[in-house]
């Protein structure tokens, strides 16, 4: 794939004082939050909003949500079985055809989907085995169906793990369903499977943004502060601890955190192996990986945490981190980072000179294509990026008016390139979506959710050309 000619633009610095009523936003609509302070002072009040830019959910991948990633259903999952398909190139849902939606959200662990409509209502669909839907039971669900306990809330983001799932309402309230067995949906307990939407257990400042990784959680209020719960395994809660211990005789097992835990420390190693904590970290933004942690603060700084393997955290080794870890390469003058993503082994940061920074594994582990600390993707120099979505082997990027995928060991459909085409070691133009203008990506294990503009007739003219998909419905 040739590079961008042009320079890439600097993205502008951005507002460094809070003040006590404050609106803000990214160039594309990304998140917009007012912070009022509450009349007794003590506490904020805040109103989240929705992306302005919005349009029509496309799919491609894998659908088969029972088995993906799997040789087979599970036992009792045999009516399954061969419920949905691999999509090679992007298709639209026809139940949502004419539907606005602001966010589309899935995980490089998932295997189901959220997406959030222009008026706040959030819908579900995928594998559910665990009560990850939201809808008070354990049914997959094909097509996208609203999760009607919410209809009365707005809903403004959301993140999926491995089976379980969290919304975030435009007040900073905390919604979790799904599988709680390490206590990652932060109720106070270790309830195995809740099937109905339910308010963490945090009574703190407002919650800001939320992300989930396999089985653990990670929420960010407005102030700044990190706070984790569910599986403390590799370090991934960030609160210097794996949380390991003899359960009996030579067995092991977990101190699972089921309350939102605030991270303590956030620490920088030095050369000589001193570490030196950090007293100035205002977090503006996270996320999470299968076992990791990305991220970004208000000075630009990158910090990650967790499972260290095949390079994923960036410190040139392969060492887990209980803590918060400055990444030190965005200390660099006009090196800040200013957006942050984590796949399930890997990790991107757009930096201030519009630079794509990659460490970590992509693909299968037979490749052994690791890169142990941030190395800028060449491919990537110079295109205007919206939006980025990693999954588990594959990367999907919205920018200008294409949309850039790759990803090796992939072979359900996620990257939009055909069936004769199933993986590209390399960066590549997804042709399919090649009269598209891409808004937001995001990706799943094994597919991948797009919102395509719909504003004006040629936009429209260009959505009819994209099949539609109606899913065959089991009961």
């Amino acid at each position: 794939m040739p590079r961008r000619k042009q320079e890439p633009k600097k993205v502008a610095e951005p507002e460094s004082k809070r003040q006590k009523e404050e609106a803000s936003s990214d160039e594309n609509g990304k998140d917009k939050i007012l912070i009022v302070p509450s009349e007794d002072s003590k506490e904020n009040k805040i109103l989240l909003s929705l992306p302005e830019n919005s349009g029509e959910v496309l799919i491609c991948g894998g659908t088969n949500w029972s088995v993906n990633s799997r040789k087979k259903a599970r036992k009792g999952d045999e009516k399954y079985e061969n419920v949905g398909k691999n999509l090679f190139k992007p298709h639209r849902y026809k139940s949502l055809v004419g539907i606005k939606v602001s966010r589309v959200i899935t995980g490089c662990c998932s295997n189901h989907n959220l997406i959030i409509t222009n008026e706040g209502n959030v819908y579900s669909w995928g594998r559910n085995e665990c009560g990850q839907l939201g809808h008070g039971n354990r049914v997959r669900y094909d097509s996208p169906k609203p999760i009607d306990s919410l209809q009365s809330y707005k809903v403004v983001n959301g993140a999926t793990g491995k089976n379980h799932t969290l919304c975030l309402t435009e007040n900073g309230d905390v919604f979790a369903f799904g599988d709680n067995a390490q206590g990652q949906l932060g109720l106070g307990n270790l309830s195995t499977n809740v099937p109905s939407p339910t308010h963490i257990a945090y009574k703190g400042n407002p919650i800001v943004d939320v992300s989930c990784g396999g089985e653990f959680s990670v929420i960010l209020d407005c102030e700044g502060y990190v706070y984790s719960f569910g599986c403390p395994e590799y370090g991934q809660l960030g609160n210097n601890t794996d949380g390991k211990y003899f359960a009996s005789g030579n067995k092991m097992a977990f101190d699972n955190v089921k309350n939102a835990f605030r991270i303590p420390l956030w620490v920088e190693k030095l050369k000589g192996g001193q570490v030196l904590p950090l007293n100035d970290v205002k977090i503006t933004s996270i996320s999470c990986g299968n076992n990791h942690v990305v991220a970004l603060d208000s000075k630009k700084r990158v910090f990650t945490w967790g499972f260290g393997g095949y390079g994923r955290l960036g410190h040139s080794e392969q060492k887990d981190e209980h803590t918060p870890r400055l990444l030190t390469v965005f200390e660099r003058a006009g090196r800040g980072a200013v957006q942050v993503y984590a796949g399930y082994s890997f990790s991107i940061a757009l930096n201030e000179m519009g630079s794509t920074m990659f460490w970590g594994l992509q693909g299968s582990i037979s490749s052994r294509e690791t890169t142990m600390y941030p190395k800028p993707l060449p491919d990537l120099q110079g295109w205007e990026i919206r939006s980025i979505g990693c999954g588990y082997r594959h990367t999907v990027v919205a920018a200008d008016e294409s949309v850039i995928v790759w990803g090796t060991g992939t072979s359900n459909g996620e990257l939009g390139l055909g069936e004769s085409r199933k993986s590209s070691a390399n960066p590549d133009l997804m042709k399919s979506a090649s009269n598209l203008f891409i808004q937001r990506v995001s990706c799943g294990q094994t597919h991948t959710l797009m919102i395509a503009r719909n504003k004006d007739e040629k936009d429209q003219a260009a959505l009819d050309e994209i099949p539609l998909y109606d899913p065959k419905h089991c009961p």
